[in-house]
């Protein structure tokens, strides 16, 4: 089944991902797409240009999207928009989303007062979690996830060994780096990451489509 779910995850670069499963698309923070597919439902983790994104979430949206996301990022968007804030929970078309905090500790890009997301979503059978832009933090104690989508490449979030402490408090079967080769971070950092799991998780580096 995690198999399964792992052939179709889908980086689209950055932060964002493309998710198929159970009949539907699940897309998080898309930022400069090309061709992709319409998305059933939407996740938007905070409001930053390079994740909420109006051009790209149009390109995406048809009429029965669902968008789920913070206040902040639902004053830029239109159509069916469902507001959460960390620690809530909803179902959309029965898949199951978590809202979760992310923030930063020790810069003030994200601040915890935003109650900016991360999000845990039920796909596949499988718990996949989306950090969102954050550092290391004492919620993701718990997660009992599947699937971690982390950020690698510092400055705005972790670096590559505070998603290791990450990776290693939060336990998945498997761990994807995010947030690198873009704005900023390289793949040396998905590596730096890879190599500081060896033996304790498994890594997937997934190639942008």
């Amino acid at each position: 089944m995690l198999t399964e779910i792992l052939e179709n995850i889908f980086w689209l670069g950055h932060d964002g991902f493309m998710i198929k499963a159970d009949g539907k698309i699940v897309t998080i923070d898309p930022y400069q797409v090309e061709t992709v597919e319409p998305a059933d439902i939407l996740l938007i983790t905070h409001a930053h240009y390079d994740h909420c994104s109006p051009k790209d979430i149009e390109k995406l949206q048809k009429d029965s999207t669902v968008i789920v996301t913070e206040p902040e990022s639902a004053g830029q968007l239109s159509g069916d928009i469902r507001v959460m804030k960390p620690g809530e929970a909803l179902a959309v078309a029965g898949t199951k989303i978590e809202a979760v905090a992310a923030y930063n500790t020790n810069k003030t890009f994200h601040p915890k007062e935003k109650n900016w997301l991360g999000f845990v979503v039920t796909l596949g059978g499988s718990r996949i979690y989306h950090a969102g832009d954050t550092d290391l933090i004492d919620e993701m104690e718990g997660l009992n996830v599947d699937i971690a989508l982390l950020p690698v490449s510092g400055t705005y979030v972790m670096t590559a060994q505070e998603a290791v402490e990450a990776a290693k408090r939060i336990k998945p079967k498997i761990a994807i780096p995010m947030h690198y080769d873009s704005l900023v971070g390289s793949e040396a950092d998905a590596h730096a990451f890879a190599k500081g799991l060896e033996g304790i998780c498994e890594v997937r580096l997934i190639n942008r489509c």
